[in-house]
């Protein structure tokens, strides 16, 4: 072990009692954001949930209705915490970065970066694809079944606190689905899986993606395909990054001739 990695282990010891007090410091900071966020958010809670309305909108469907007095009021709550917790993640992962940075090596700051970077632009990317893809097929599909049965019209009349559920669960779940490559190349890098036990594990991935897209979205055939080939795409990737980084680890593994 060279001095420089002695002089990088010297410098992340910290007692235990300032890692605390570190944490709760950041902690703080993270609460700080969120309700900073959360404050310019309820003042413009309607703009955002307008946003959120559209593909119901776009659907067909112009009309939302709310059955409890104070169900309006907690929607509004709601959405600016959702609208909160978006704005104020790239604060939350600096100050994740800020406290768990310096307990790595300079080598394991330089793998994590990319990855610190990456999540939000592909969590971004999934719920983008959630809002202008899988929700208006998914609404398409679940509003096709107004009209008359039996001599009986039949509309729907979305309550506002469902229709939030409802699209955030989309937003959340297609966000969070897009995170899987990190997942799995974090786990790679820890050491445990590697790229040969997900390659054999293929088969039980994609009955994987298709049992998460079962449980995330209604249950058209459309709206489940266009979460479960994302999924299998997207674990391919992660096979390709893992070799890709395989390849880059390599010379530096190599004893110097």
């Amino acid at each position: 072990m060279n001095a420089e990695v002695l002089d990088e282990i010297d410098q992340s010891r910290a007692p235990l009692l300032d890692h605390l007090i570190e944490l709760r410091r950041r902690l703080i900071y993270c609460a700080i954001a969120v309700a900073i966020a959360f404050g310019v958010c309820f003042y413009f809670s309607e703009p955002i949930f307008g946003f959120l309305l559209q593909p119901l909108l776009k659907a067909g469907q112009h009309r939302v209705i709310y059955t409890q007095l104070f169900e309006a009021f907690f929607v509004q709550i709601k959405v600016a915490f959702f609208a909160a917790t978006m704005v104020s993640f790239p604060i939350i992962a600096n100050q994740l970065w800020q406290f768990v940075a310096p307990g790595l090596y300079t080598k394991e700051k330089r793998a994590l970066l990319p990855f610190l970077f990456a999540t939000p632009v592909l969590f971004t990317l999934g719920a983008a694809m959630a809002y202008y893809i899988a929700v208006p097929m998914a609404l398409h599909f679940l509003l096709g079944f107004q009209g008359s049965i039996g001599g009986v019209e039949r509309e729907a009349l979305p309550a506002i606190d469902n229709y939030l559920s409802f699209i955030m669960q989309f937003l959340f779940g297609f966000g969070l689905s897009f995170l899987l490559p990190i997942l799995l190349m974090l786990l790679e890098r820890a050491g445990i899986v590697t790229r040969k036990q997900l390659i054999a594990a293929r088969r039980y991935a994609i009955v994987a993606a298709f049992g998460v897209a079962a449980v995330l979205t209604p249950p058209d055939i459309g709206s489940q395909l266009l979460l479960a080939i994302p999924l299998v795409i997207l674990y391919e990737v992660a096979i390709i990054g893992i070799w890709i980084t395989e390849k880059r680890r390599k010379p530096a593994a190599d004893p110097v001739e």
